[in-house]
């Protein structure tokens, strides 16, 4: 049987998938921030100020919803929180972007790159779970395809701080472990986003 969860009022899931989706958007920023000179940055770090304040309206409309509709499609504390996460996630995206500009990073090492490519992934995953929530039966997959990636990140994530304590000057080590911590951060709100849709499922099961 097919588990449905008020099926009748889908705005606030289209809210949730809009968030999730300015992710995707915001990943490809950064992807184009870590190929473009320095030059560049100032321009590319706008168009991420874009993404998050439109993340931020979202994240409000969200929370007017919920507080004006007399059904919503899940219990307010977890759509909240689905929220709360996604918002935060792409803020901290935003501060790597900036981070990047600001220290005038002009190449980062592949392990950046790897670490994008998760967040990606992640981003994409989670946008089409946020509007499949009133169809829980199938988003199992998700969940556990999110934490397995959220475990690479970590990897990479220890393995880039390695090789840079390894090859780079104290200065240059501390510019790139801050983006580095940031886009490590991303990823495991990506994973908290993924265990609460996991939550929501032992419950309505």
């Amino acid at each position: 049987m097919k588990l449905r969860l008020f099926p009748q009022e889908p705005a606030g899931l289209s809210l949730l998938s809009q968030l999730a989706r300015q992710i995707v958007l915001a990943s490809a920023t950064m992807a184009e921030i870590l190929g473009a000179p320095a030059t560049e940055h100032h321009r590319l770090v706008e168009d991420m100020h874009n993404h998050e304040a439109k993340s931020a309206e979202l994240h409000f409309a969200l929370l007017t919803h919920m507080r004006t509709s007399f059904v919503n499609p899940l219990p307010r504390e977890d759509m909240y929180g689905l929220s709360l996460c996604l918002n935060e996630a792409i803020e901290k995206l935003d501060a790597a972007a900036e981070l990047v500009a600001l220290y005038k990073l002009d190449r980062l090492p592949k392990r950046a790159a790897d670490q994008l490519e998760i967040i990606s992934r992640q981003a994409e995953l989670t946008a089409d779970a946020m509007r499949r929530l009133n169809n829980l039966d199938d988003l199992e997959d998700y969940w556990i395809e999110v934490l397995r990636l959220a475990k690479r990140a970590e990897r990479t994530h220890r393995i880039w701080v390695a090789d840079m304590l390894k090859d780079m000057k104290a200065t240059q080590y501390a510019r790139n472990r801050d983006v580095a911590n940031q886009l490590v951060d991303v990823t495991k709100d990506m994973r908290r986003i993924a265990t609460q849709v996991g939550s929501i499922i032992v419950k309505e099961s």
